[in-house]
């Protein structure tokens, strides 16, 4: 069998010593700041607002934050450090970017799936919030009041229990029609034990004019695709220039939500009941962290929150200037998404403390997670509030630009790694618009079947495969490849030509071990916790399990499909193949053209024991 050396003379592989060949010039921001706030836009998502206080209410509170920061600092940390690093240095997007390990290449495709496919449905977070901004202009708040054509005999405008000495079950053959719609009372009243309010009627038959299930898909809602039309057209307008208007739009976007949570939270606070929902927030229960599940929710929302292996670092590091400290920048966006999570809580619970007062309920029996926080128990207490319409357009404004940073970075995701794989016919900046406007077809026509009545579902149950696995199988192949295919030493060594610094040993070993050993445990813990969809108590039918298996899988096949592919394609034996598959291209370098002008990759020597060794504690 041929060795390394005989490879090389038939031409089959450059030596990776070799100086590189020269990129093209990338464009970067124009500031830092501009790319801070890029980062941090992308990073503080909808998940900040409406899942990890939740998270916290029901793990314990204050004790949550211990868990959560723990997987904040071993895990997400390091590979949001990494993927800083990788695309500063290579100055390309997500999907070429994994030229440094060919053999995982089909990972920048599988990224740029997930992308999309999240792209693809929060898009109709953001359509749903424009309906609402719309409504919030009216004299009388829809959502406030129960004498509108939608509404049901058993409206009420103050959330209450249902009191009954029979089971309520007994409800079931009472059923109310409105808009051509049906729905039997224990559909509803059942799953949440309260009778439906104003705003959850203005939700369900007002805003979605939700069919009966996933098999009803009814018709399109022309005010959801009206405004899925514009929530698309502002987000492909925020990234028209590439990162020319988004270092203009992160001002405003990044920004603002701080401004307006601030100001929410300081009028929450004069409300009667705020700081009972406070103290129920962080007020810790630390026997919470010996369940295990607790652990697992704060492992999944760490990753939710700091998005590694999302693909938007990358794109967004591909653009920033090659000298800049990716290290001290992961510290200051880790912070920045610590700190905001929090702040979330207080602005939440503030809220959910007084309509839990105005109500006579508990704080338990009025939180919510997801859609239902954002979309009706909060539009319910902003109702309750001197100048109403006010504060619900500051809250909606607030909403659609934490959603809108990160949008626009999941969608530069997949245009800007197009061009980067096609520089010839798409990399022309006069074909950038060419580019968008095809990427907002598709997006938008294909997004309509989510502004059908069965949307929410359709909606519920892309949420509810479409990343966990994804997210943490994506982030183990990130660590092999970097931390032991290309090598952790090697790759210190492309940082230090950046930043002037080796990579942290603590950071090598996490890379190297504790990141990939979590993984794996979160990937089948995954697996071990499956559980079938769920909507407010409705049943998904059974073959939402094989549909469902398909939409998580689909992001993960482009791996082994490419991987096969280019094996198929390089010449040589199999064993050939391979150790050709391991090796960046000899094109494989710096952005930075001084940089690239002497680079040279490292090359190991030596046994095993010393390559594992060098690759954590770095070479002496």
């Amino acid at each position: 069998m041929a060795d390394m050396e005989e490879i090389v003379e038939m031409g089959l592989l450059e030596p990776c010593v070799e100086t590189s060949h020269a990129s093209p010039n990338r464009e970067v921001f124009s500031r830092k700041i501009e790319y801070m706030l890029a980062l941090i836009g992308n990073t503080i998502g909808l998940g900040n607002v409406w899942r990890f206080p939740y998270l916290c209410m029901r793990n314990g509170g204050g004790a949550f934050l211990v868990p959560f920061v723990i997987f904040m600092v071993i895990c997400g940390m390091p590979l949001y450090y990494l993927e800083l690093s990788l695309a500063q240095f290579a100055g390309k997007s997500t999907l070429v970017v994994w030229e440094i390990c060919p053999l995982f290449r089909g990972l920048g495709f599988s990224m740029c799936c997930i992308s999309f496919v999240c792209t693809w449905y929060s898009g109709l977070i953001m359509a749903w919030t424009l309906c609402y901004l719309f409504y919030s202009f009216f004299p009388t708040l829809p959502w406030s009041t129960c004498d509108n054509s939608w509404n049901t005999d058993m409206c009420v405008t103050l959330r209450t229990k249902i009191v009954t000495s029979n089971n309520i079950t007994t409800l079931d053959n009472m059923t109310y029609f409105d808009n051509n719609t049906s729905m039997t009372a224990s559909e509803t009243l059942t799953d949440i034990g309260f009778y439906p309010t104003a705003a959850n009627e203005f939700w369900r038959y007002q805003i979605l004019h939700a069919s009966s299930g996933l098999d009803d898909v009814g018709t399109p809602q022309w005010h959801i695709v009206l405004a899925l039309f514009l929530s698309f057209f502002i987000t492909f307008l925020c990234i028209v220039k590439g990162v020319r208007s988004v270092g203009k739009v992160v001002y405003v976007s990044a920004a603002l939500p701080y401004l307006l949570l601030t100001v929410i939270l300081i009028r929450s606070l004069t409300l009667e009941g705020s700081l009972d929902g406070i103290m129920y927030f962080i007020e810790p229960d630390f026997k919470k962290l010996g369940n295990f599940q607790v652990w697992f929710e704060a492992a999944v929302q760490a990753f939710f929150s700091l998005g590694p292996a999302w693909g938007g670092v990358l794109t967004m590091a591909s653009f920033s200037d090659f000298k800049n400290k990716t290290l001290n920048d992961t510290v200051v966006v880790l912070v920045v998404d610590i700190l905001t999570a929090f702040f979330c809580g207080f602005v939440v619970f503030s809220i959910v403390g007084f309509l839990a007062r105005e109500a006579n309920l508990t704080i338990t029996e009025v939180a919510e997670s997801g859609p239902g926080l954002v979309f009706m128990a909060y539009p319910e207490a902003l109702a309750r509030l001197p100048l109403p319409q006010l504060w619900s357009v500051l809250f909606f404004i607030m909403v659609f630009n934490v959603g809108l940073d990160t949008e626009f970075a999941m969608v530069e995701t997949i245009t800007s790694g197009l061009k980067d794989m096609y520089p010839r016919s798409l990399g022309d900046r006069k074909h950038n618009v060419h580019v968008l406007l095809a990427a907002f077809s598709v997006y938008f026509v294909t997004s309509i079947i989510l502004a059908t009545q069965a949307g929410v579902y359709i909606f519920q149950l892309i949420d509810w495969y479409a990343s966990v696995f994804c997210i943490f199988f994506f982030s183990l192949l990130e660590c092999i490849g970097i931390g032991w295919i290309y090598g952790a030493e090697r790759f210190s060594h492309d940082v230090k030509i950046m930043t002037g610094y080796s990579v942290p040993v603590i950071i090598r070993i996490s890379w190297c071990l504790v990141t990939p050993v979590i993984m794996i445990v979160l990937i089948i813990v995954s697996f071990m916790k499956y559980e079938e969809p769920t909507y407010k108590g409705y049943v998904y039918p059974s073959y939402t399990s094989i549909l469902g298996t398909f939409i998580c899988l689909a992001a993960v096949i482009p791996i082994p499909v490419i991987t096969c592919l280019d094996i198929i394609r390089t010449p040589g034996s199999l064993k050939q193949r391979i150790k050709i598959l391991l090796q960046p291209p000899a094109a494989w370098g710096p952005k930075d053209e001084k940089a690239r002008q002497t680079y040279k990759m490292f090359e190991y020597c030596g046994s095993v024991y010393q390559n594992i060794k060098t690759n954590m504690f770095g070479s002496r």
